[in-house]
């Protein structure tokens, strides 16, 4: 499609550098008008300047939305409802923001008769993908700009050339600038680039924001205790949080703790590896205690079949494929299996560790103190039934050992 065609744009906007020299390259490369929307899932800045930075560019519709609710409750919490985490270690907090930013970027077209899209991502990352498959699947048609696959201010000084000569405001922060490109929202922060680059070189003590290290953590522990109802938290040590106020509060006390630190590299959908830091405290706790409650909760084989089939659901969370079908067959297949998942979970905070203390659940808990017991059970077990259950089990084993 020729650039003539397009005449309204939607711009994912962050407000910093380079999305606004973005919304000036549209302008200019397309001579189109360009609408902007900036996200606020929880990024701990404010989204508010955005608006002054648009307008001094000539922007007429801005979009400026509060989505932390939305975002907490509608696509952080489902994803812990299976305990997702990719290649054993990512809490998957970038991926997850990306399905909600899509999904009103093609809501605002629709409102706003748009003729495309746009994003910030590189075309070397993930992001690229997951905004473009989320597009894409609510709106097949759609035209998807991507300038970093098709401008050539590939470096920080030709976008700084770029931004003196058409008058783009560069922020000028007092003290120490972070060397490194980050991203936040409710979930997590993460850091890649710089010194990062290198696996073997350890992070500066002053690269983390929102935890304290562990050395450094009290020396007290702080206890909790989450409510679940339906596998979700729905109050802390008895007070009711909306999900957006449990994820601010975990965030807060779990960092005050040092938890939520990591360092791992791993493996993008592009097919590169990538090294990456992150603060997760919120989803730390949430992912340990999670999993505490199910298990007095869940069924043996329901709980195993959800673990063999998390990898794949936290791979297509990772690789942007939360519109997909496949994705929402296996959210309808998880939820079903939260119904049951009530109760409390008591967890100790300690310099930088989440300990699970206690679980209960009044209704729904498939533990059976008598049966479980050690002390005299009663008659509830027979224990000479095992005898049969072994002998059976090891029928196959006996047999291929006599033909050795």
């Amino acid at each position: 499609m020729p650039h003539t065609d397009v005449k309204k744009v939607v711009l994912a906007y962050s407000g910093g550098l380079d999305t606004s020299i973005i919304a000036k390259w549209l302008q200019d490369e397309y001579h189109c008008e360009v609408v902007t929307f900036t996200a606020d899932i929880g990024q701990g800045e404010e989204v508010e300047p955005a608006r002054l930075k648009a307008e001094a560019m000539g922007i007429k519709e801005i979009y400026i939305e509060d989505l932390c609710e939305e975002y907490a409750r509608d696509y952080v919490f489902p994803m812990f409802r299976a305990n997702a985490i990719y290649e054993g270690e990512y809490l998957l907090g970038t991926s997850i923001a990306r399905p909600l930013i899509a999904k009103r970027l093609i809501e605002i077209a629709n409102e706003t008769g748009a003729d495309a899209v746009s994003h910030g991502a590189t075309g070397k990352g993930n992001d690229q993908v997951r905004f473009e498959l989320g597009a894409y699947a609510l709106k097949p048609d759609v035209r998807i700009i991507a300038p970093w696959r098709e401008w050539d201010l590939n470096s920080r000084k030709k976008l700084m050339t770029y931004a003196e000569q058409h008058n783009i405001a560069v922020e000028q922060k007092r003290g120490k600038k972070s060397p490194y490109s980050m991203d936040a929202n409710l979930l997590h922060i993460s850091y890649e680039g710089d010194i990062l680059e290198d696996p073997w070189v350890e992070p500066e003590a002053d690269m983390w924001r929102w935890t304290v290290s562990p050395e450094q953590a009290p020396d007290q522990t702080l206890s909790l205790e989450l409510t679940y109802k339906s596998g979700d938290i729905v109050a802390i040590d008895g007070s009711e949080m909306s999900a957006a106020e449990v994820m601010r509060y975990l965030n807060r006390v779990g960092g005050e703790n040092g938890v939520g630190r990591d360092d791992i590299v791993e493996n993008r959908y592009v097919g590169m590896k990538s090294r990456g830091c992150y603060e997760t405290p919120a989803g730390t706790i949430m992912l340990k205690a999670h999993r505490a409650i199910e298990s007095i909760t869940l069924d043996r084989e329901v709980a195993h079949l959800k673990d063999e089939l998390m990898p794949r659901y936290a791979t297509l969370i990772y690789n942007g494929y939360w519109w997909s079908p496949e994705r929402e067959m296996m959210q309808a297949m998880i939820d079903a299996s939260q119904q049951r998942v009530n109760g409390v979970v008591r967890i100790k905070l300690y310099k930088g560790n989440v300990v699970v203390v206690g679980r209960q659940s009044q209704s729904d808990s498939l533990f059976d103190a008598n049966i479980a017991t050690f002390e005299d059970d009663a008659g509830s077990y027979n224990q000479q039934d095992a005898e049969g259950f072994i002998k059976l089990n090891a029928l196959r084993l006996r047999i291929a050992a006599r033909k050795l």
